[in-house]
């Protein structure tokens, strides 16, 4: 009889804990419920600043008179020009950290982001090199020449970073994604120094930025966000397959090269959509989706729909920073992203027990 106590005791030893990130799968609906109406609440009050401030403020007024189709005077105005650049801020905030947290899911790296993988700076040189050598006859050509030049290169980072021994880890894809981004950044000098005529438009576009938006460039991304923020949607069930392993997944019915093919479509139109538009801005789709784990968990049906919210909170929020810091001038919201990510990723990094999602 006493050996039974020991055999007890000796599986008890030998079956692994639990990760500690089973028991936060799914945050409680009160906290997600909250979570949602104090981002939905933060993205109207910055969308409202977004609209008031800038290098002069304006009344509601001035808001109401827009938009009831006055232009004439500086208020109405300037209002006319602020709200396709809050709605172009809202979209590209929202696709990037859509983007990032589908890139976490299929790569199951907690360093994937648009912008640490290079893949937003393969979409700049494919618009660059068009725009010096082809020539771009449309803004939605732009947009397929910069979602096809994204594909591209998230493609070679994977294949590169999946090298070796081990497959595809966060450091070797981080390296890999460091490294493209470097060489890319490189090339886009080279076709854009000897070529004066694009010189000064092509350096301010890539930047990053979202101050040149207007109602066409937003009737024609729109589209192409819709499209990759549906995919992406519809693949976040096949995601939570995917992060408990391939062989699991495909055990539970999961068709592991479809949902991955799929999610990383959607990740790529959105990512390369957003760039055509304003450029690469980097970091949104690295620190919103572990922001919103922290409040609805990884469970991608939520985690999905809440990073938009949050990620276009965040880009118009960082554009009216942009806006008040330096006026009367105006600091791209790249830069201010970057300040805010860089940080971000370099604690992420130091974490020691972050491997995968």
């Amino acid at each position: 009889m006493s050996r039974v106590p020991d055999a007890v005791t000796a599986l008890k030893t030998a079956t692994p804990p639990p990760p500690s990130g089973a028991a936060v799968v799914r945050r409680p609906r009160r906290v997600r419920a909250l979570g949602l109406v104090i981002s939905l609440a933060v993205l109207g009050a910055v969308m409202a600043a977004s609209v008031l401030v800038g290098s002069r403020e304006v009344e509601w007024g001035d808001v109401l008179s827009a938009l009831g189709g006055q232009t004439e005077g500086f208020g109405p105005a300037a209002v006319a020009t602020r709200i396709p650049r809050t709605l172009v801020a809202v979209l590209v905030g929202a696709a990037l950290a859509v983007s990032g947290a589908v890139m976490q899911g299929v790569t199951r790296n907690p360093l994937a982001d648009p912008g640490v993988l290079g893949i937003n700076m393969g979409a700049s040189l494919a618009v660059v090199t068009f725009i010096a050598f082809v020539g771009l006859s449309s803004a939605t050509t732009q947009i397929w020449v910069a979602i096809g030049g994204a594909a591209v290169a998230a493609v070679f980072v994977y294949t590169v970073g999946s090298l070796g021994r081990g497959g595809a880890t966060p450091l070797k894809l981080a390296l890999a994604g460091a490294a493209t981004s470097a060489a890319l950044a490189s090339f886009i000098s080279a076709v854009v120094l000897p070529r004066a005529d694009i010189g000064e438009a092509a350096r301010a576009w890539l930047i990053g930025g979202v101050g040149g938006a207007t109602f066409t460039a937003l009737n024609q991304v729109l589209p192409f966000l819709l499209a990759g923020f549906v995919i992406c949607l519809l693949s976040a069930k096949g995601l939570n397959s995917l992060a408990l392993g391939d062989e699991l997944a495909a055990g539970l019915g999961e068709r592991v090269a479809l949902t991955r093919g799929a999610a990383a479509l959607g990740s790529v139109v959105l990512c390369g959509a957003a760039t055509a538009v304003c450029g690469p801005i980097a970091f949104v789709g690295l620190v919103v989706p572990h922001a919103c784990r922290l409040i609805v968990g990884v469970d991608h049906r939520g985690l999905v729909p809440f990073s938009a919210v949050v990620g276009a909170a965040l880009l118009t929020g960082a554009d009216v920073l942009g806006r008040i810091v330096a006026r009367p001038s105006e600091i791209d919201v790249g830069i201010i992203t970057a300040l805010i990510g860089a940080p971000v990723f370099i604690w992420i990094v130091r974490r020691q027990k972050v491997r995968a999602l």
